[in-house]
């Protein structure tokens, strides 16, 4: 039987998705199944290591059942990154994996960064220090959990670690230890002063190899449990943002990323390594170059929080809620009334770097009701996006027009209208959601042969746009001027949110 189809597999933070691909970049099957994801304490979210493994299984399973294994030429992961599990000496996790979302490293960002040097950090890695990378969760072991520490034979990436269930090997992508911070991305190769300062050897880690290229073949017993052919090739991925990037094209001058996903992840390639406070920079699902990258950690999660805690909705007993909101937040004015909404409600990233800062709402009045505090969450968000993708620009000297915009929140029709008015960009939206598990295969499909490059395999497998959002002439002027009050609203509020940090912190510690 003729093997023409590739998996790309999506193992994002709460669900698998295995989904099965043509040259064209046709979505023929795929399948889903959820993985928990445990809060046992404040800031700390972890996962059960097993969860992963089973959750790859059965969405396998399910794509198994329609279409054809024998079809599959070859597969690749795209991985939720930052996030990280110890495992003894045959692969066994040690402890629950520590996620991207967990915040437990907050003080390690301070050691290290005193050890090594901020700017040092950011230059090796690519990242200014924040507690997102594996590095500090990591530091935070050592010191507080110090006899595990001791005990791991390897510390294994979520695609390191399905990998080696996978096909027996501890092999990864350059693309999923970047975003560890353990990597040194200018070099390719782990960090000998980082690793220095973790007390780690390079052999504790999974061996990082080109995206798109092949890491090994399923065995008989990885394919017993998947429902795969033994034999099938198993390539190189990366990180699902990276991925996102490639499964949208996003390899030429002009065009940039938007995921709106849990997180706000947007980001632009760039052919060289550069670094800045303004973006973080990652390795390339395509395998040449790299990503600078923007990201707010709370996307979707502030529409779900909101909803939920504030609206105090069910959205599975109240489905049409989204719906609802959405329609009256779109007959609002472009500012809602004068509310304005700062989306940093996990501390802020790229372009201040404070792990200290929260959300605000600024003009809050008993004028205001649910859909403005919606609109004001799109546009907070929004105004973010186009404050972030103006510094790319700045620092690069690139500009960017259009926006591909992915992820649950694409399905917003005000939302993306809000963007392309903020950001002053066009929003393209292509025919499927499924952008990161599309990055995946088309890593695969290069690494099969079908084509001579990830370029030309992008070409070939993206690029359908569904529609495109221009922006509106007078809502662009309206956005900037609420863009340049946007802009003072961390600066001039940096003291007090310290100073209410500490406070929090002195309290919590009394009690």
């Amino acid at each position: 039987m003729d093997q023409d189809l590739v998996i790309g597999i999506d193992s994002s933070t709460t669900a698998t998705k295995a989904t099965a691909w043509d040259r064209s970049g046709n979505l023929v099957a795929e399948g889903r199944a959820a993985i928990p994801l445990a809060n046992p304490a404040p800031g700390f979210y972890e996962q059960d290591a097993q969860d992963w493994w089973r959750s790859l299984c059965a969405a396998l399973a399910e794509l198994g059942r329609r279409v054809d294994t024998h079809r599959i030429a070859a597969l690749a992961i795209a991985n939720q990154r930052e996030t990280f599990v110890p495992v003894d000496a045959e692969g066994e996790p040690l402890r629950p994996a520590i996620t991207w979302l967990d915040e437990r490293g907050r003080d390690d960002v301070v050691l290290l960064s005193k050890k090594l040097g901020r700017e040092r950090l950011r230059q090796i890695t690519g990242k200014t220090p924040d507690p997102t990378p594996c590095l500090y969760a990591l530091h935070w072991m050592l010191r507080k959990e110090p006899g595990l520490y001791r005990r791991t034979v390897r510390f294994l990436d979520v695609h390191g670690f399905l990998v080696h269930r996978l096909t027996g090997l501890y092999r990864t992508s350059w693309a999923s230890a970047d975003p560890t911070g353990l990597y040194d991305l200018a070099a390719k190769a782990y960090s000998e002063p980082i690793l220095d300062a973790l007390q780690l050897e390079e052999k504790q880690l999974a061996t990082a190899l080109q995206p798109g290229t092949v890491l090994g073949e399923v065995t008989g017993e990885a394919a017993e449990e998947t429902g795969l052919q033994p034999g099938t090739l198993v390539i190189a991925g990366g990180g699902d943002g990276q991925a996102g990037g490639l499964g949208t094209g996003t390899l030429q001058p002009g065009r940039a990323y938007l995921n709106l996903g849990t997180a706000a992840v947007s980001g632009v390639y760039s052919a060289t390594y550069a670094t800045d406070p303004a973006f973080r920079t990652l390795t390339s699902v395509s395998g040449e170059g790299y990503i600078l990258e923007l990201c707010v950690r709370t996307g979707t999660f502030l529409t779900d929080w909101f909803v939920k805690n504030v609206f105090a909705v069910d959205p599975v007993a109240e489905p049409g809620i989204y719906d609802a909101l959405e329609a009256a937040a779109g007959k609002l004015p472009v500012g809602a009334d004068g509310l304005l909404l700062q989306p940093y409600w996990s501390g802020v990233m790229n372009p201040w770097w404070d792990q200290d800062a929260r959300g605000l709402m600024l003009g809050l009045s008993s004028a205001h009701g649910q859909a403005h505090l919606y609109r004001a969450m799109m546009e907070g968000l929004a105004l973010d996006e186009a404050m972030g993708i103006a510094e790319i620009e700045r620092v690069t000297g690139e500009r960017v027009d259009e926006l591909v915009t992915i992820g649950g929140g694409a399905r917003s029709e005000l939302w993306c209208r809000i963007i392309a008015d903020a950001t002053g960009k066009v929003v393209a939206r292509p025919a499927t959601v499924e952008a990161t598990a599309l990055g995946a295969a088309i890593a695969a499909a290069k690494a099969c042969g079908w084509f001579a490059d990830a370029a030309a395999a992008a070409a070939a497998m993206t690029g359908r746009i569904e529609d495109r959002i221009e922006p509106e002439p007078a809502n662009l002027a309206l956005y900037g001027e609420l863009l340049e009050i946007y802009r003072t609203l961390y600066p001039a509020t940096r003291e007090a949110q310290a100073a209410l940090a500490a406070f929090r912190h002195r309290t919590a510690a009394a009690t």
